[in-house]
């Protein structure tokens, strides 16, 4: 997508970044780049290092060439061709499993690079794989994880993360905080946008009247005032009112014990969860290796999957691909674009 939101026909870029090179980003992005829906709904481009790519395809077993590139122009976009802007940091000899201030510094530039391509419009959105916080921070760069990072890459002030698994989307209201931080972090009007910024997606994405489900902050949100402080009537119960007047189909403060299990049954297509736990636990229980990360606010489309580095089962070839191949129908699905006639149709889960 071009910054701003301009629209473009035909297959979109995807740049995909290579995460942390110790951990199994290479070896699910080789595979994923295996699949052919991947090159008939989108033309992929990872950003990384191509000897890297190159080792993960001897790794699993794969057949694919690793093409370095200096830009998204230069691309072959062909099944059995991966396009690879190599940023050439990683040295040959970088042990899997273990942490290193070489890969998070690594990570660091891919992600780095890939958001100047999509401000500048040269790729239509970000499809990251994992990368280690605390090699992130070894390497001198203090972000609680992507989202935070690429909230600061890209100058954005407020951003909010999107998790999405089979039956289940969950947006949160915040995210790497503390528990009594996020609590005390919590206003009406975070609730409110955090509220829009999911509305917004799911019409983009082709839900027409989206239902959304507030969770309360306490057990049995509040209970009338039984549990906690009044926090759910005095930060969450004014958003809903200003949501409803606006023509959002919002609903809450709900009990989140009992919120999950509705919206999996059909009753909602949001969830908003008002802390890290709240909305990460249910989602990983629905579905861990489909599950997406998705950042809104960007000026830029961005997902990634949602697991870590898998240090322990790093450079075995044993890493599971789903979601990053899911991460990347995510991405292409925000996009707005005019399809090209002339291309294959694309879409749909391989």
């Amino acid at each position: 997508m071009k910054a701003g939101g301009r629209e473009r026909a035909g297959r979109p870029i995807v740049a995909i970044t290579m995460g942390d090179a110790a951990g199994i980003g290479p070896e699910i992005i080789v595979r994923a780049l295996t699949e052919r829906w991947v090159y008939r709904g989108s033309r992929p481009l990872v950003v990384g290092d191509a000897e890297r790519l190159r080792r993960a395809v001897a790794i699993v077993g794969g057949q694919g060439c690793v093409h370095p590139v200096d830009g998204p122009e230069d691309g072959a976009y062909t099944r059995g061709v991966i396009d690879c802007v190599d940023l050439a940091c990683i040295p040959a000899d970088l042990p899997f499993g273990v942490l290193s201030a070489t890969a998070g510094e690594g990570a660091y530039r891919f992600v780095e690079r890939a958001v100047e391509l999509a401000m500048a419009g040269r790729v239509e959105a970000i499809c990251t794989a994992p990368l280690n916080k605390e090699a992130l921070h070894t390497a001198g760069h203090r972000y609680p994880g992507h989202t935070e990072l690429l909230a600061a890459l890209t100058g954005t002030p407020e951003v909010s993360m999107m998790l999405s698994a089979p039956g289940l989307r969950v947006i949160h209201v915040t995210t790497h905080l503390g528990l009594l931080d996020a609590v005390s972090r919590i206003d009406p009007g975070l609730v409110e946008r955090t509220v829009r910024r999911g509305h917004a997606a799911l019409l983009r994405a082709g839900v027409r009247a989206p239902r959304v489900a507030v969770c309360g902050i306490n057990p049995h949100a509040g209970e009338n005032g039984l549990f906690g402080r009044g926090e759910d009537t005095e930060k969450i119960v004014p958003a809903i009112r200003r949501l409803n007047a606006a023509g959002i189909d919002a609903r809450g403060p709900l009990a989140a014990d009992t919120v999950f299990f509705r919206a999996v049954r059909g009753d909602f297509d949001l969830v908003v969860a008002m802390y890290h736990d709240q909305g990460h636990a249910p989602v990983k229980v629905m579905g861990l290796e489909e599950g997406v990360n998705i950042t809104l606010g960007l000026p830029v489309v961005r997902t990634s999957v949602d697991h870590g580095t898998a240090f322990d089962i790093a450079g075995t070839g044993r890493a599971g691909h789903a979601s990053m191949v899911e991460a990347i129908r995510q991405a292409v699905e925000l996009v707005p674009r005019h399809p090209d006639p002339g291309e294959i149709e694309g879409g749909g889960k391989p």
